[in-house]
């Protein structure tokens, strides 16, 4: 049947002529755009809410007393980062509430480039959630790194075709956008009249005006109130950002109120596997917002009415005549436990249990991607050619890092680990050309006593990263990824204490949730014995991330990123 012919059904069902598919009784309805709870009957016909008020259908579904809300839709998320791939993650996802979010694909991008993007595509239709993209503006991220393709404007526009790619994604470059770098340039004119998200952490002043004026207009890298309050001030969309490393929410909340809610949204950003099980999705964050003390309606907004008119969804986010039929039942509005949810008018989950099968493979273009060069005992050592070093410090809940300088610790005239001192060695192996290229750091604050840790999950260009305190460990970390074909892996010596394989660019399972789940508690227990740090996988893969200030790591070595250029390790 064609749109006319639908649309006939949905007017006749709307008028009271005919009964509509799906009745919804006896809930109070959230109305998003007067902020009141109406008790109200909801009609549903052909995947959209056709009328409320007192209807007739094929099926009627009596609510009892519960509050009916739009679906839930996710304004930033980088769906790699979860480990999971599209049908695992809707599987997890859609029981708490989420029918839609919008996904940065940059990172199989820096791994496959166009070929990933489209696989990433792929592998996300036919589920009962919808995959909207971004197309990634940043493949690599800077030019201090290697990644495994480039993603020019060409590219990019080739992706705006697509009917599930609403705009261009964080840009990162914002040296490049405010200072109008050509190429730069070139993909935010291919994207000028849709919708462009920023990534300019701690940008101000005449810096900041100069990035909006390139463009985009969201921030996600916001990490303090008064960032926050002027970003917001000067027009842009401001992501209040709650995931499993990066938990800003608590800094930027209060800046909510009746007129800046408007502009405001939850997302997660990067959120691993494990977290979304233990603590849910946007279920979490409006059960933080509530306690916060936000208004529940206007927290429920953010993640429902806000992300859709933020990327032109239309008639998406609220329960309305005409609008789709994405549509979560909630207990109440402070703990907001989900009892059902419904995309397009279908129940696809019931009481924390996914309803729909998500079967949609992941194209099988995103396996074998490790080149490694050959490996030996020697790749790890490097001369202590001074007598200070550069070190990135952790910060807790951030991926903001410290640029600290430490006296340095050597052995025979080798650069060398110091765990008293907390300090680890950190390496970068180029991991897309096999080039032997390999960057070298120090980190401190992971608590790494012994062993090493590695992940090719290395934000944003995803080359190896191996942190140790020995050369033997670090190669048998380092090896066994190779023979994984990516993932995480905890060594001491010569043996391998847990890892989690992640065939999929090096970032993904191509395994079921639970399964993930059981591999990341096994690692969590590995990683106990090693080092205090509780969840070390995630701050390591954000150290080779040069777009967050202030000191991080490459295959080409250290990166001062206040000063977006290359430093040297040591000093005197």
């Amino acid at each position: 049947m064609d749109w006319t012919g639908r649309q006939q059904e949905r007017l006749a069902a709307a008028r009271g002529d005919a009964p509509a598919d799906l009745v919804l009784t006896g809930g109070k309805v959230v109305n998003l755009f007067t902020g009141a709870l109406e008790e109200v009957d909801v009609a549903v016909h052909r995947g959209r809410v056709v009328g409320l008020g007192s209807y007739q259908g094929r099926q009627s579904v009596d609510l009892k007393g519960a509050y009916l809300c739009p679906a839930f839709m996710e304004g930033h998320i980088h769906v790699e980062s979860s480990l999971l791939a599209p049908a695992e993650l809707a599987k997890a996802m859609v029981p708490h509430g989420t029918c839609a979010l919008v996904g940065d694909p940059h990172e199989i991008g820096n791994v496959l480039g166009m070929a990933g993007v489209e696989a990433m595509l792929a592998a996300s239709r036919d589920l009962p959630m919808e995959f909207f993209f971004m197309a990634p503006s940043c493949v690599p991220a800077t030019p201090l790194e290697d990644s495994g393709a480039d993603l020019e404007a060409a590219d990019l526009e080739r992706l705006a075709c697509h009917g599930r790619v609403l705009g261009l994604a964080e840009m990162m470059n914002f040296p490049g956008a405010a200072g109008g770098d050509p190429g730069v340039l070139a993909k935010l004119r291919a994207f000028r009249h849709r919708p462009m998200d920023g990534h300019a952490p701690l940008l101000s002043g005449k810096q900041l005006n100069a990035y909006l004026t390139a463009g985009p207009e969201s921030e996600h890298e916001a990490t303090l109130r008064s960032e926050g309050a002027q970003k917001l001030a000067r027009g842009m969309w401001l992501m209040i950002r709650q995931g499993t490393s990066a938990k800003d929410l608590a800094a930027l909340i209060s800046l909510v109120n009746p007129v800046t809610e408007r502009r405001c949204l939850l997302v997660s950003d990067d959120l691993q596997a494990d977290t979304l099980a233990q603590r849910g999705h946007l279920d979490h964050l409006l059960r933080l917002a509530v306690k916060h003390g936000v208004d529940p309606i206007s927290a429920l907004r953010m993640v429902t009415l806000n992300p859709a008119r933020r990327f032109g969804l239309a008639r998406r986010g609220a329960v309305a005549p005409g609008w789709r039929a994405d549509l979560v039942v909630l207990e109440d509005l402070k703990d907001f436990t989900v009892r059902h949810v419904y995309h397009a008018g279908e129940l696809v989950a019931q009481d924390g249990r996914c309803l729909h099968p998500c079967g949609t493979a992941f194209p099988d273009v995103a396996r074998g991607t490790m080149h490694l060069a050959p490996l030996g005992p020697e790749s790890f050592q490097v001369k202590a050619d001074g007598p200070k070093v550069r070190v990135i410090g952790l910060l807790e809940d951030q991926l903001l890092t410290e640029s600290l300088l430490e006296d340095t610790p050597q052995r025979d005239g080798l650069l060398a680990a110091d765990p008293a001192r907390d300090l680890a060695r950190l390496a970068v192996v180029e991991r897309h050309q096999a080039s032997g290229r390999i960057g070298f750091g120090l980190v401190k604050g992971l608590g790494l006593r012994e062993g090493a840790l590695a992940s090719t999950v290395a934000h944003d260009s995803h080359n190896l990263m191996v942190v140790g305190v020995d050369d033997v460990s670090m190669l048998t970390a380092a090896r066994r990824l190779k023979e994984l074909g990516g993932g995480w892996v905890v060594t001491r010596g010569e043996k391998v204490l847990a890892e989690l394989p992640l065939p999929l660019a090096g970032l993904m399972s191509d395994q079921p949730l639970g399964t993930v789940l059981a591999g990341l508690k096994g690692l969590s227990i590995a990683t106990s014995k090693v080092c205090s740090h509780p969840e070390p996988f995630m701050p390591i893969s954000f150290l080779a991330l040069p777009v967050i200030p202030h000191l991080k790591i490459s295959d080409r070595g250290l990166i001062d990123v206040d000063a977006f250029a290359p430093v040297e390790l040591f000093t005197h």
